[in-house]
């Protein structure tokens, strides 16, 4: 099956003021989505030589603000040079392998969580083993431990399994547990948390969008777990999502 093309719903495009009829990248307008949202997404599927602003079809400056972004066209003034990303996306899909999965990740990511961490919703009968509609989720994949292990992202792991040979990818800190529906959006990079916006779940398609969880944070709660997944690894997972969504025509 070719990969989804994620142009097809898109509602919002970037252009260069220079260029007005090439599309450097887009997305859908998801609710909670802001301003200076826009202008960080940009920075990481295109690479610039000089500072640069936005300005919308009116002519009228975007400021990098909180207010809420609106549809439309928007186009980049910058006095240097533009260009998209190459950078490879690591996609999820069912061909790959799943890497081996450990007893020891799933027990601990279930016990600190107990509820979708994204949804809120509880695993109500979790003290009966009842975890058929949740999923215990590597952030960071498990296919691609190869990439892990060779990036030394193992690096940004302070808490690792407690058997050595399990390895840092199956940290608790690399888990997080999703109701089963949300996981499968989470997998495809149609939502992600952006942990430097607070930890603002943003939604990049709109099915994802059907769940009403687009704009919301992460609960103090587990924020203020030691526990919770450590920022590198929610950046990286954020950075993957636009990538695949946001950047080229």
């Amino acid at each position: 099956m070719p990969p989804l093309n994620r142009s097809h719903w898109r509602d919002a495009y970037i252009y260069a003021s220079d260029d007005r009829s090439t599309v450097l990248g887009g997305l859908w307008v998801a609710e909670g989505l802001t301003n200076a949202n826009l202008y960080s997404m940009l920075q990481i599927f295109c690479l610039f030589t000089d500072t640069f602003d936005l300005y919308d079809s009116c002519e009228q400056l975007v400021e990098r603000d909180g207010q809420p972004l609106k549809p439309g066209d928007y186009y980049i003034v910058t006095a240097g040079s533009i260009t998209v990303t190459d950078e490879v996306t690591q996609i999820r899909t069912p061909s790959l392998p799943s890497g081996t999965r450990v007893a020891s990740f799933t027990d601990a990511v279930r016990q600190r969580d107990r509820r979708c961490v994204i949804t809120g919703r509880q695993a109500r009968l979790a003290h009966l083993g009842g975890w058929d509609t949740f999923e215990t989720t590597h952030i960071f994949p498990l296919a691609y431990e190869q990439q892990w292990l060779h990036s030394n992202y193992g690096d940004w792991i302070t808490i690792p399994p407690a058997k050595v040979s399990d390895g840092t990818i199956n940290s608790v800190q690399n888990g997080i547990l999703l109701g089963s529906n949300i996981r499968c959006f989470f997998d495809a990079y149609k939502l992600a948390i952006d942990p430097d916006d607070n930890y603002k779940i943003v939604c990049f398609a709109p099915d994802a969008g059907d769940f009403k969880i687009s704009g919301r944070h992460l609960d103090q709660t587990f924020l203020d777990n030691p526990h919770r997944p450590v920022d590198q690894v929610l950046r990286w997972h954020f950075r993957q999502a636009v990538l695949v969504n946001m950047r080229g025509a």
